[in-house]
């Protein structure tokens, strides 16, 4: 046994050695081909990079090199999903969502786009892919351990990268057309306008979203809309949202505005950003990047502080094409036209190549096309097309990044978003004069006034009229620079007024955290960072606080329900991660969404379980008689709200007891609600997910100022944080020096490095970490100063 251990412990340390060396060096000097000038690159004891550079291209080469040392391997995946060749690593688990990339075409679209850039921005992004390609050509070190767990040898990274990895973004932050498909599929169910309308509410305070009928409209349509919208990838659990806010010195204890943002996506390990900090001629920029991009995304520079969130426009409409007795054409106003076809060859590692045929209509890519499994959920006579605003060659978004850290003024950084596409986002602006603005950039399509589904629902492609009709002129999308209240709030709420002219979408997400924010900020005279760090850290949730008088009317079924109402009873709907109340209830109203709409919703039920918070206050409240949702119409008896809601906390509790035993006072919503940041491939793994998963108590929920997405649908962790806030910052234009900033993990993808999941826990705490460019603040302690040098011409 002695011995054993004794040859245990020597290839561990050996095992150990081995793999460290795939950390990247980050100390000395390296020569580098493509680099105009000298570089320094000091790491600070976070790992947070801090680049001088001549230029600003040197500067972005630095970051290539950087984001190539610390996060190739996300890189290299994020490429692959872009360009659907994910088969040749992962075999043939991945041929579905390479098909669905492949029949987007966002590859093609990336590469044509970097033909629409100008030389200055095409420059700058040849420059970022010669630094990513200096580290992979000049690398003396072991590659990071995915690539040898899985023999992968890097390509050249090109500009076309990354362009395909916005597209992805913009791929994960839309979605429109599934609830297009919701539509759809609510309708074939059987559902009726009315319920669909009631299901689905409309913005409060907008009237009922009116719509043809739509039973009528597909009932010669053979769709499986529900299993369709399913097996389309990227979809998000529970909704897309971020926050961002902006006060006016007024309102500020400096006199100097205060600005915070908090984007919320899906979780990952590594995080989807990485920080980091350039200075060069031209000033300083400091902030949140996206490996694979030269841009930085969220930040600030010596003059102006910036925040984004997701819009949610309508930019995407499914067509429903009709064949041509011919099954090469399809119908059109101007009679039957061919498809464009091309052939894409999918590698699959350790199978044969899988040819497929991806067709195109004049409104863009046939999407029921993507999987085999789909072919039996469409009928013969009928295909699906999606038209979407990203899936245009004269994208020129990165564009808009590259400029607005160049701006000094309102009105430059207005001009760099003119040519940004998609996603489009609420981006709120400060800068060191004082100003403070809002600008939602992005191609929007225009609809025809006789257009009466609007983009709602899938659209028949014969009819003209469903056609879009051009985009909202640039100038003429939502803006405002210093408006009289001296704040502005965004958090995916409807940002217009009734009386704006155009249609952006009628699919806003509901005004929780809006609400919440804007009662925080009128709470106080004046406000500082303490105060805006208070209301990122809050956890009140008005959704749940607007159900309570409601679920505490509930029966008392048995004593544990008498006594679990007892504990809610004495609740404020605060989401604490050290309390039982906010596991009970929410657990209760996940199986009382269940009973409420289950038996309406059939087939469609699963798809569409959500925290659908809204619909179910104007059940309980019966609003214009709505309570008769809590009939179960597969029974004939009447079963009453009153029967749902003792029958689901009793079924709640018990479901409790099974998951985290029989004592609900020791039950704690933190520990349920874990963020959990998953890795790729390893999650899941056995040892390896638990060893590459980055796990933390958390707080809130998903309609909390601090975010935490679950997905009820998950029977095995209902309770999870999937998707919360990817980075936090809070910007000083007073000295922005004294801002702050963090993102969910750590800086290094290297599960070797202590900088993997370093920032986890004090960003489940809310905390922070300096986001100075002060080289005094930042060297002490650094972790190391590496001399980029140009190699000889």
């Amino acid at each position: 046994m002695f011995w054993l251990a004794a040859v245990l412990i020597v290839a561990a340390g050996g095992a150990y050695l081995w793999l460290h060396q795939t950390l990247p060096r980050t100390s000395g000097t390296a020569t580098v081909a493509g680099l105009g000038g000298k570089v320094e690159i000091l790491r600070d004891r976070h790992g947070i990079p801090h680049i001088e550079a001549a230029t600003q291209d040197d500067a972005y080469f630095a970051l290539g090199f950087l984001h190539a040392q610390d996060r190739l391997w996300q890189m290299e995946t994020q490429r692959r999903i872009a360009a659907g060749r994910l088969a040749e690593i992962f075999g043939s688990r991945a041929v579905e969502i390479d098909r669905v990339m492949r029949t987007l075409g966002l590859r093609r679209h990336a590469e044509a786009a970097v033909a629409h850039l100008s030389s200055e921005g095409r420059a700058s992004l040849e420059a970022y892919a010669a630094g990513v390609n200096a580290f992979l050509g000049g690398a003396t070190r072991l590659l990071p351990l995915e690539f040898l767990a899985l023999g992968v040898t890097p390509e050249p990274w090109t500009p076309a990268d990354s362009i395909g990895w916005l597209k992805i973004m913009a791929w994960d932050l839309g979605g429109s057309f599934r609830a297009e498909l919701l539509r759809m599929a609510l309708a074939k169910q059987g559902l009726s306008n009315r319920q669909i309308g009631e299901f689905l509410p409309p913005y409060p305070g907008d009237a009922p979203v009116a719509l043809p009928d739509l039973a009528a409209l597909y009932r010669d349509v053979g769709v499986d809309a529900v299993r369709l919208a399913a097996a389309m990838p990227g979809a998000p659990a529970t909704g897309i949202g971020s926050n961002n806010w902006v006060v006016a010195g007024a309102r500020s204890a400096t006199g100097r505005p205060l600005l915070a943002n908090d984007p919320h996506l899906g979780l990952s390990a590594p995080a989807v950003f990485y920080l980091a900090h350039w200075r060069t001629p031209e000033g300083n920029a400091i902030g949140a990047t996206l490996p694979g991009v030269p841009v930085m995304v969220l930040g600030r520079t010596d003059h102006a502080a910036w925040g984004f969130t997701n819009t949610g426009p309508d930019v995407q409409d499914l067509y429903i094409e009709r064949l041509d007795t011919d099954p090469r054409r399809y119908l059109t106003p101007a009679g039957p036209m061919p498809f464009e076809t091309r052939e894409e060859v999918i590698r699959v590692r350790g199978e044969a190549d899988l040819r497929i045929t991806v067709r195109r209509t004049r409104h863009g890519p046939v999407i029921s096309d993507t999987m085999d499994r789909l072919a039996p959920l469409i009928d013969k006579d009928h295909v699906i097309a999606l038209a979407w605003t990203a899936l245009a060659d004269d994208d020129r978004t990165i564009e808009a990044g590259l400029r607005a850290v160049r701006a000094r003024h309102w009105t430059a950084f207005v001009d760099a978003f003119a040519d940004y596409v998609a996603p489009q986002q609420n981006i709120v602006y400060a800068d060191v004069e004082g100003n403070i603005g809002f600008l939602a950039p992005g191609r929007v399509p225009i609809r025809r006034p006789e257009n009466d589904i609007r983009g709602l629902a899938p659209s028949p492609g014969w009819d003209a009229r469903y056609d879009w009709q051009g985009f909202i002129p640039y100038g003429d999308l939502p803006r405002s620079l210093n408006p009289p209240g001296g704040s502005i709030v965004t958090a995916n709420n409807k940002i217009v007024s009734d009386r704006y002219r155009y249609h952006i979408t009628a699919d806003w997400q509901p005004p929780y955290r809006a609400r919440r924010i804007e009662s925080l900020i009128a709470g106080r005279d004046a406000h500082s960072i303490d105060s805006f760090k208070a209301i990122q850290a809050d956890v009140t949730s008005l959704a749940v606080r607007d159900l309570l008088p409601f679920l505490l009317t509930s029966p008392t079924v048995s004593a544990r329900t008498a006594a679990a109402l007892e504990l809610v009873r004495q609740w404020d709907g605060r989401m604490e991660a050290g309390r039982p109340e906010p596991l009970i209830v929410t657990a209760w109203l996940r199986q009382l969404s269940r009973l409420i709409f289950a038996d309406e919703l059939g087939a469609v039920f699963r798809e569409a379980w959500r925290l659908r918070i809204e619909f179910l206050g104007n059940v309980l409240g019966d609003v214009n008689g709505q309570s008769r949702w809590c009939d179960d119409i597969t029974t004939p008896i009447r079963e009453t709200c009153q029967q749902l809601l003792g029958q689901s906390l009793e079924e709640a509790l018990e479901d409790l007891v099974q998951r985290y035993g029989s004592d609900a006072r020791r039950w704690r919503w933190g520990e349920a609600h874990a963020a959990v940041s998953p890795h790729r491939p390893f999650s899941g793994l056995f040892l390896l997910g638990d060893l590459f998963d980055i796990v933390v108590p958390t707080p809130g929920d998903g309609f909390t100022v601090n975010v935490g997405q679950h997905d009820i649908r998950n029977d095995a962790a209902p309770f999870a944080n999937r998707h919360a806030a990817s980075f936090r910052a809070i910007y000083d234009l007073a000295d922005l020096d004294r801002s702050i900033f963090i993102q969910s993990t750590g800086q290094s993808g290297n599960w070797m490095s202590p900088h993997y999941a370093d920032f986890a826990t004090p960003w489940a705490r809310t905390e922070y970490l300096p986001m100075t460019t002060r080289r005094a603040d930042y060297e002490p302690g650094n972790a190391g100063r590496l001399i980029l040098q140009p190699a000889p011409r």
